[in-house]
């Protein structure tokens, strides 16, 4: 199968790759990206203002090939053939750890796991670290910004281990409220589980503090990654925390991939999650043993053309590099936040520096009716609760509309988001 494209040197060591042979990205991001992606038009051929990245983002045309190609000429099962065509297909899955692990700045591929999200880690985390280190009078740490994903799996782990939860709250702009929780945090505390960036208000936490805050107390941290991966250089010896998970289809990968990245010492003392082929080192009906880690904890037929993809997704973005990247978003956020504030009857969400995400509520517009108008003029965003209820009843909403840029966004999507907000005002005035 064709191996993937020379790596760039990044935090965690160059662990090396061969060539694809697909095209490479231009090194610059906006208007002159969206020919890369096929899913920025209409069916009529008309410019469609996609502004709902942070919910799952389009594919570059390199990453569409790499996994039709994975899937059709080169395909074959992986670790267990001892034919040509598998054994270069487990060549390349590998390739894709080794490509994940220097994209993140991990010390080695055994820390990554593929996963089949960032909700698949964290359930993973939960339930084999939580279920074999948390007990009753335990606790737990979370903050009033998460996504339901980083919420629920620790109240099932809590519900059967008998730990509590506590919630840390925002400051006023927004922001996981790093003073308060340095209060809050106690020798009791074992876990804490932040979101790096916010899924709804843009904001970023500060990550190496959050980690000295929770080791200072004993406890581990694990960070959801989900925004942060596609939108910020990321080096995991630099963030200091123990676990870190994110998803491949918003960083312009596929579908049913994600990356739980964690420290191997924590990998090695963590028991399996899932049972089955592919993670056992023997089996008896007397006894079973295990692989080693990131293999025990990727039980059955992995997701192999989709780590093939995602390598070229991370190809893809390491190319344009994800610190210019971060700045785009970050300018283009900044510039809706100008325009929205045009309007006296738009409220808005979240820090002036949010990244890459503003949310906002029309007055007398519900987010949904909103959306469906946007969409009538080719704009598409978010509206609804965003997975993140908690933080809604913080907020005293029901539900905000979101716009979320990728690189691929410029200034003509917030001009066109501008004229659908100027035809709902007028539709409902």
């Amino acid at each position: 199968m064709n191996a993937n494209p020379s790596p760039l040197p990044r935090a965690g060591g160059d662990l090396g790759r061969g060539s694809s042979g697909l095209p490479e990205a231009p090194a610059c991001a906006g208007a002159h990206l969206k020919a890369d992606f096929p899913g920025m038009v209409t069916a009529e051929g008309k410019p469609w203002h996609y502004l709902d990245t942070a919910a799952s983002a389009q594919k570059p045309q390199t990453v569409i090939d790499a996994m039709s190609i994975a899937l059709g000429r080169d395909y074959a099962t992986v670790h267990r053939g001892v034919y040509g065509r598998s054994a270069q297909m487990t060549l390349g899955y590998e390739s894709a750890r080794r490509t994940t692990a220097r994209f993140i700045g991990a010390a080695s591929e055994n820390e990554i796991v593929f996963v089949r999200g960032a909700t698949e880690g964290i359930n993973l985390v939960a339930h084999s670290w939580g279920m074999a280190n948390l007990k009753s009078g335990d606790r737990i740490m979370l903050s009033q910004l998460e996504h339901h994903s980083n919420i629920v799996p620790w109240q099932l782990v809590a519900e059967r281990s008998g730990a509590a939860i506590d919630v840390c709250p925002l400051t006023e702009d927004g922001r996981i409220d790093l003073g308060a929780l340095e209060t809050m945090l106690t020798p009791r505390h074992k876990l804490v589980a932040l979101a790096h960036l916010s899924n709804v208000l843009g904001s970023v936490l500060d990550a190496r503090r959050a980690a000295d805050l929770a080791h200072g107390v004993g406890a581990k941290l694990l960070l959801d990654g989900c925004q942060a991966a596609p939108r910020m250089a990321l080096d995991m010896a630099a963030l200091d925390c123990d676990f870190y998970v994110f998803s491949g289809h918003k960083l312009y990968g596929p579908t049913g991939i994600g990356v739980l990245w964690a420290r191997e010492s924590l990998l090695e003392a963590m028991p399996p999650w899932q049972g089955g082929g592919a993670m056992i080192d023997q089996v008896s009906f007397a006894r079973t043993t295990y692989a080693p880690p990131p293999q025990r904890f990727e039980a059955g037929t992995p997701m192999i053309t989709e780590a093939i993809a995602l390598a070229a997704a991370i190809d893809y973005v390491e190319k344009l590099d994800p610190a210019r990247l971060f700045a785009h978003e970050s300018a283009l956020a900044s510039q809706t936040r100008d325009m929205l504030r045009s309007f006296n009857s738009v409220r808005l969400f979240g820090p002036e520096d949010s990244a890459g995400i503003v949310s906002f509520a029309v007055e007398g517009v519900h987010p949904h009716d909103l959306g469906t108008i946007l969409d009538e003029e080719d704009v598409a965003i978010r509206a609804g609760h965003h997975c993140a209820q908690p933080l809604m009843e913080h907020l005293g909403v029901p539900a905000t509309a979101r716009a979320s840029f990728g690189l691929y966004s410029d200034q003509a999507d917030i001009a066109a988001l501008a004229r659908g907000i100027e035809r709902t005002l007028k539709i409902f005035a």
